[in-house]
């Protein structure tokens, strides 16, 4: 199902060939993001990602936009903390503008002053629209008690100071540093063919020069109790984020801790939705879910909680974690997890831009692509021994860490409720 080639100048192309969708999506990788990015330059991955759609030598950000919409397609992108992708998807009939404009885009960005300045402005006010949305707050507050004083515990849109401090010469080392053809990959998904796409994007891109794959410094971990970050605003409701460092993408116990995941948070039927809300009413919405990284990773909670009754609530989701370490789970609830987590991944590679986002994501992490058969076989082969294992594993007070946002003031009182015991 899936195809790769590797052109002459390093870059890749990857495939998945989808030959009864009317529509194609590709995307173009990059192997930078957040935690590239030291603290001055903090933020640059993602500013370099919005001045890509400023406009290139042949094209305005008008065009630029005209030119996918008006074939009835789409153009986005995001900055992760080691990933930044371009995409657009559109009638299969139009692969070759798709690629044409993202191609331009990578390849040949104006970086013109004006629109340095005028795009500082833009982010500083998305970084203030971060900072009114208290849950997107939240959770900027629990990465970065996860991960203090290193990139990946800083904001990926960086803050006003490191943003003055970006000017042009610097987005253009950055962008000619990192924007290589080795740390490069072209995902295509949908109606196509996979010697047909190789030829064009060899066309488009076999100039580009070879460089280096991205490398960065791994996370460091020096906590030996839970962490508290605590912060009193007049909101309306408490917002929770809950997280505790965990396991890498290369780690094998992640497919254990995904069920783990499901069992607690991830669906209505789960043990923290059930007892937080259905039961206690506490909360509208609850939820877990796993965070991976090359060298690290998080098990995380959030919620939205009943302000008066944090305390309750706090113990009782806590009280949930552990019983996962004491007893595993049933059969019949882990067969439930099973299922759930597999008709989840087999429904969303239905789609065409599903499909590109797995094999980018999948080839730049790990540098293959794993069939959806093999991802299933390992989620069957997983225990309720070794879902427990991964719960014992995790969930140890040393490593609680917990973000509130919150109209309370007795930050002494939530603090002595951070144990598992």
């Amino acid at each position: 199902m899936y195809n790769v080639t590797t052109l002459p100048n390093g870059l890749r192309v990857a495939t998945a060939e989808m030959p009864c969708m009317e529509s194609v999506a590709l995307g173009l990788w990059i192997g930078v993001g957040g935690r590239c990015e030291n603290k001055q330059q903090s933020g640059i991955s993602h500013f370099i990602e919005h001045l890509l759609f400023k406009g290139t030598r042949r094209r305005s950000a008008r065009q630029i936009s005209q030119t996918v919409e008006g074939i009835g397609g789409y153009l986005n992108a995001f900055t992760g903390e080691e990933h930044t992708c371009y995409y657009a998807k559109a009638s299969h009939r139009h692969f070759a503008t798709l690629l044409d404009v993202l191609a331009d885009m990578y390849s040949h960005p104006r970086f013109a002053a004006a629109d340095i300045r005028k795009e500082r402005g833009v982010i500083k006010e998305e970084l203030l629209m971060y900072r009114d949305q208290p849950d997107h707050h939240a959770q900027e507050l629990l990465t970065d008690t996860l991960w203090p004083n290193q990139p990946l515990g800083r904001p990926l849109t960086g803050s006003v100071e490191s943003l003055d401090a970006i000017h042009r010469a610097g987005v253009l080392a950055f962008k000619n540093r990192n924007y290589t053809a080795a740390n490069t990959v072209v995902a295509v998904a949908g109606h196509c063919q996979h010697d047909f796409v190789v030829e064009r994007v060899g066309r488009a891109l076999s100039s580009h020069p070879h460089g280096q794959r991205m490398r960065w410094t791994d996370a460091q971990d020096d906590q030996r109790a839970p962490r508290l970050r605590f912060l009193s605003k007049n909101v309306e409701q408490t917002h929770l984020a809950l997280g505790i460092r965990g396991f890498s993408r290369h780690d094998d116990r992640r497919f254990a801790a995904k069920l783990l995941s499901v069992i607690l948070g991830e669906n209505m039927s789960s043990r923290l939705f059930q007892v937080i809300r259905e039961q206690h009413g506490l909360a509208y919405s609850i939820q877990s879910a796993g965070s991976y990284f090359s060298d690290t990773g998080a098990f995380l909670v959030s919620a939205g909680l009943d302000t008066k009754r944090l305390p309750r609530a706090l113990t009782l989701i806590l009280r949930e974690l552990k019983k996962t370490t004491q007893e595993p789970p049933g059969v019949a609830e882990l067969k439930r997890a099973k299922d759930y987590a597999i008709g989840q991944m087999r429904l969303g590679l239905e789609s065409t831009s599903n499909q590109m986002l797995w094999i980018g994501e999948h080839l730049m992490a790990y540098g293959f692509i794993p069939a959806p058969d093999e991802i299933e076989r390992r989620l069957e082969t997983v225990t309720a021994a070794d879902v427990k294992a991964v719960a014992s594993a995790l969930f140890r007070n040393r490593g609680l860490n917990v973000a509130l946002i919150t109209p309370r003031k007795d930050e002494a009182v939530v603090r002595d409720l951070l144990t598992f015991a």
